[in-house]
């Protein structure tokens, strides 16, 4: 077993192994992170990982392109096609047949993809702060996406992620860059968004058709001051999945579970519960 924390085993999954952390017991909980540089499952799960593992399964995979999942040179992206394969893939290899979802940011939308392509496979879910509605790449995701391996463009990019700028120490600075700098990641990394990177917030969009053919229990989470992704593409997707629920923190920004963790574990696991 590695000393590093982000590296958990590594899942067969089609023509590549995916890195996966796998902790607990109980019903299957799929967990799946954000899009921003450095991102990854440990990154964005650390803490909810051990909060939440005596009564799920936990899941946490590194999609590919991200973290420690082996990513081939010449790998096709395909949005959103190549990873709800990749999630398809590593379930079958667990012999899931079917898990709680929650995703964060793009892994919201990746889960909704999910649950509209595979909706068998997928039992209740939580979107947190999700993408999946049509809105303009702002600044502050353009920050996220259009990365410089430096230490001040890693602090820029996280202040905007935390309504609480106590959270943007220079551990979790270190931490982000050291994961940007590992050799490929970069390249990986703007291999994923490259310009002009509208297209790909767009291509992460289900229609409105869709939307109401997902019939799955859905509670949507969204830090009222989160500046990368509107609150109201929670409402607005709220509109249109229905079976939904809608839960805005206040003093939270983008990231839910770790601003406010007690209270979103609370949420996820009362929801995933019935």
């Amino acid at each position: 077993m590695s000393d590093n924390p982000e590296i958990g085993e590594f899942v067969q999954t089609g023509s590549y192994r995916t890195n996966t952390h796998i902790h607990g017991d109980g019903p299957a909980m799929l967990v799946l992170h954000g899009s921003g540089a450095g991102a990854c499952a440990w990154a964005n799960w650390r803490t909810f990982i051990p909060a939440m593992q005596d009564r799920f399964r936990i899941i946490a995979p590194d999609l590919v392109g991200f973290g420690y999942t082996e990513t081939p040179a010449d790998f096709p992206f395909r949005f959103m096609d190549s990873w709800v394969e990749q999630i398809i893939a590593l379930l079958d290899a667990l012999n899931i047949d079917k898990a709680h979802v929650v995703g964060n940011s793009f892994g919201g939308s990746l889960a909704l993809w999910l649950a509209w392509k595979h909706p068998d496979r997928i039992d209740r879910l939580v979107l947190m702060g999700p993408g999946g509605w049509p809105a303009r790449v702002n600044e502050n995701l353009e920050l996220l996406w259009d990365f410089k391996p430096t230490a001040e463009h890693m602090k820029r990019a996280m202040s905007v992620m935390a309504w609480n700028q106590a959270l943007i120490t220079d551990e979790l600075i270190a931490m982000r860059l050291k994961a940007c700098s590992r050799p490929g990641a970069l390249d990986h990394f703007h291999r994923l968004f490259p310009a002009p990177r509208q297209r790909w917030l767009d291509a992460q969009c289900l229609p409105i058709h869709a939307l109401q053919t997902i019939t799955h229990e859905t509670l949507l989470v969204h830090g009222r001051d989160d500046r990368v992704v509107d609150p109201q593409v929670s409402w607005n997707l709220h509109q249109h999945l229905p079976n939904s629920q809608l839960h805005t923190i206040a003093k939270c920004g983008h990231w839910t579970m770790i601003e406010h963790g007690p209270l979103f574990r609370r949420l996820v696991g009362d929801h995933c519960a019935g």
